[in-house]
């Protein structure tokens, strides 16, 4: 069933914070959009709408979090990111305090928004920030599964959601270990390492090239940061050649996580597919993911 990972964040979010009284959750005026509004629901007395304050919103998460309590923040991808940099690096990562961000309408198939909305270096601003974990589900099942297990740690986090809804990889409850790579279908010679909706994109390639007597490995990468650099190491030694698949710019994102590990361990002619370091447009999700 299509279903979009802001949905299933908001869901998922919405029973831990029932389970946990430790668990607060903020947002920044957008608590419909990012599906947040379904925590404030059944915990309003847990629940803040900041405002269009996103620095305001990580601060006073970091605030909650020095007080003992799991703060999860939401907002769009390219505001949860960009505008609180500052915030995020120096009062939650650097004194290393409970905060999980979620970033949701990530990408460009947040579409017609257009490019002021189109975060495309959301994962990049993230990755530069040391010890900041990174995890970009590729489907409902995995982003519960994410949702679940960084709630249950102490560990600054971001998490990347989609606006767009996209079919199921996983079954619900049945979603392997999000911190290790997980190798769906196993070919030849050619690997793509995915992450995010490119997962399901990659795995219906294989599908049309099979047609043409062409068999590759599939490779979802939730965990960005920390890598899981034994899992990709082992699949780049059985592969000749490696793509790999985000929807994100191809500097410092998924591309550039994988092939820091293939020129440390294993090198490999690496072809990243991305943007190629430029903006997208205004566009229909479908139109703009086809043309880049």
């Amino acid at each position: 069933m299509a279903r979009a990972t802001r949905e299933a964040y908001g869901e998922e979010l919405a029973k831990l914070v029932q389970e946990d009284p430790k668990i607060v959750v903020l947002d920044a005026d957008l608590a419909g959009s990012t599906h947040s509004i379904k925590a404030a629901k059944v915990a309003p007395e847990r629940f803040f709408d900041m405002g269009i304050a996103e620095a305001d919103m990580i601060g006073t998460a970091a605030g909650l979090a020095a007080s003992g309590y799991t703060a999860f923040a939401s907002t769009f991808a390219m505001f949860a990111t960009g505008r609180p940099w500052e915030q995020i690096r120096n009062s939650v990562v650097y004194p290393h305090l409970n905060v999980k961000i979620a970033g949701s309408h990530a990408g460009i198939s947040v579409g017609e928004d257009g490019v002021s909305h189109q975060a495309i270096e959301d994962i990049a601003i993230m990755r530069s920030i040391p010890m900041m974990e990174i995890y970009c589900p590729a489907d409902a099942a995995e982003t519960k599964a994410v949702v679940d297990y960084v709630a249950k740690t102490t560990e600054p986090c971001y998490i990347r959601l989609g606006r767009a809804k996209v079919e199921d990889v996983y079954e619900e409850g049945n979603v392997p270990d999000i911190t290790k790579i997980h190798v769906l279908a196993q070919g030849k010679k050619i690997a793509v390492f995915a992450t995010g909706l490119m997962v399901k994109s990659a795995l219906e390639a294989r599908e049309m090239l099979l047609k043409e007597g062409v068999d590759i490995t599939v490779v979802d990468v939730c965990a960005i940061k920390p890598a899981d650099e034994a899992g990709i190491v082992e699949v780049l030694k059985n592969h000749d050649v490696i793509f790999t698949a985000e929807e994100h710019n191809i500097i410092n994102g998924l591309g550039s996580m994988i092939a820091e590990v293939s020129v440390t361990h294993c090198p490999r002619f690496i072809y990243r597919i991305g943007l190629p370091d430029t903006f997208a447009e205004s566009g229909s999700a479908a139109v703009l993911l086809h043309a880049y």
